[in-house]
């Protein structure tokens, strides 16, 4: 399930809410957005995501739980990288990192004084990550980059899913830069052009997406994370999510359509009781 980190979310209660309905329906996961103003002229309540999912971790003891997805351009690699790995030790290893660019640039950055060079932004994601891989090892770091400093630091305790925290990263088809970077760390959350949120995606774009990502990576387990809002009717719901397992999707991520019921709990809880989709 995937919803965002405003509106009645904003809530702590209302996400260990849901979660914990996730978890007794049979969902894997519970992601939250992360966002400081999103559109900053709604005025709408906003949680920090963290302390969201952290409500939602002491309520549960199986569902993943992550954020979909964290700007790393607009934290601190070293505090992230202490928020993610405090949060997997309290899970026992279910944490999740989406990462991106993030979005809306002006409102989100530019509000705050913050870059909204888009290249810049990208070389302080990359960067970013690194630092991020680099801290989670454990090992004493030290690092002159262009935009961030390290000067022998260690931060223990590491994450107890090794040999990191998976990382997923989001972009959006068909720019293939984006889909590189992803293919450098434990998934892709690709966004499409021809599919806006809460919509299924082509099934024929998926199968090109994981065919390059598969191009530019080296063998082994990753992730490809596709949604939208699958029918509640099981067969229904087969018809939709079937042939993008085949075109490689793994996870089916449950999104609602930017409406206005975005924000809204029970809609959003009445299609968790109702049970994830199953092929």
């Amino acid at each position: 399930m995937n919803i965002p980190n405003f509106g009645d979310f904003a809530d702590p209660g209302a996400v260990a809410t849901v979660a914990v309905a996730a978890e007794q329906a049979g969902w894997d996961a519970v992601f939250v957005w992360d966002h400081v103003v999103h559109l900053k002229q709604l005025r709408r309540p906003f949680g920090d995501p963290w302390m969201l999912l952290t409500a939602a971790a002491v309520a549960t003891s199986r569902i993943k739980l992550g954020t979909l997805v964290t700007p790393v351009a607009r934290r601190r690699p070293h505090q992230l990288a202490r928020q993610v790995s405090t949060l997997d030790n309290l899970t026992g290893g279910r944490v999740i990192l989406g990462t991106g660019l993030g979005a809306p640039v002006d409102d989100e950055f530019g509000s705050f004084g913050e870059p909204t060079d888009p290249v810049v932004l990208a070389e302080m994601l990359d960067e970013g990550l690194y630092l991020l891989d680099r801290y989670w090892s454990g090992d004493t770091v030290t690092h002159r980059g262009q935009h961030f400093t390290a000067d022998e630091v260690a931060l223990l305790p590491t994450p107890v899913q090794r040999p990191r925290v998976p990382v997923w990263v989001a972009g959006y088809w068909p720019n293939k830069r984006p889909m590189r970077r992803a293919a450098r760390w434990d998934g892709v959350v690709p966004l499409f052009k021809s599919a806006r949120h809460g919509f299924t995606p082509p099934v024929d774009e998926v199968r090109d997406l994981v065919e390059y990502v598969d191009s530019q990576r080296d063998p082994g387990p990753f992730d490809v994370v596709v949604g939208g809002m699958s029918p509640a009717d099981p067969a229904k719901a087969r018809d939709v999510i079937g042939p993008l397992a085949d075109a490689g999707a793994t996870w089916w991520d449950e999104r609602r359509q930017q409406d206005e019921l975005i924000t809204d709990l029970d809609p959003v809880l009445r299609r968790v009781e109702q049970g994830p989709p199953r092929l």
